[in-house]
């Protein structure tokens, strides 16, 4: 699973000369947290958040006096904010790799380029939106977990077991279990009418 499939395409830029007045608009008005800054033709010159527009806010705000405070942020504008140096991905990149590098960096969004040029976004909340679809998380499923020994095919034996049921599997996650070596856990996920067959199925 890649990125290019599931970013945001129409996203809301901002111009490095925007006042973070405006800023602080947009991110309201669009329930956003982050705004790329651009130069109009999709180049990406860098990113303001959520996060960079309150330290804005709160910095000098020990110091000066209301009147004082509201002209100074008056005159800043996102350039004076922005973050330069931004973390990018590309569309072929997969999903996993993208959700490390946000926990890595720890950062909520990461622009995507190609060509050089920004096509779109993927934020924090946008992957964990495709783990949950991928893990078919629903009202309608439920899941139940299988303790096994690493071996080659037990994947494969527990597929069989649900194709002469006829029990479609919506999900599948193989993890190791921690603290015990060369135990696995399975945890199938079914549609919630065939729970109670798929595990007959399985003791059987």
């Amino acid at each position: 699973m890649y990125i290019g499939w599931n970013m945001k395409t129409n996203l809301i830029t901002i111009a490095p000369e925007t006042s973070i007045f405006k800023a602080r608009e947009m991110m309201d008005s669009h329930k956003i947290s982050h705004l790329p800054v651009t130069d109009g033709k999709a180049h990406l010159l860098g990113i303001v958040t959520d996060r960079d527009l309150r330290q804005a806010w709160a910095s000098p705000a020990t110091t000066l006096s209301v009147h004082e405070l509201t002209y100074v942020l008056q005159k800043l504008t996102v350039a004076n904010i922005m973050t330069r140096k931004v973390i990018t991905a590309t569309p072929d990149m997969t999903i996993e790799r993208a959700a490390r590098i946000l926990r890595e960096n720890k950062i909520g969004a990461l622009p995507i380029l190609k060509s050089e040029r920004l096509v779109g976004m993927i934020t924090a909340s946008d992957l964990m939106e495709v783990f949950i679809t991928a893990l078919g998380l629903g009202e309608d499923t439920r899941r139940f977990s299988i303790l096994v020994r690493d071996r080659i095919g037990i994947v494969a034996e527990v597929g069989n077991r649900m194709q002469e049921a006829e029990i479609s599997i919506r999900s599948i996650i193989i993890i190791p279990l921690r603290g015990h070596e060369g135990v696995w856990q399975l945890m199938v996920r079914v549609n919630l009418e065939d729970f109670e067959k798929a595990v007959a199925a399985l003791r059987a």
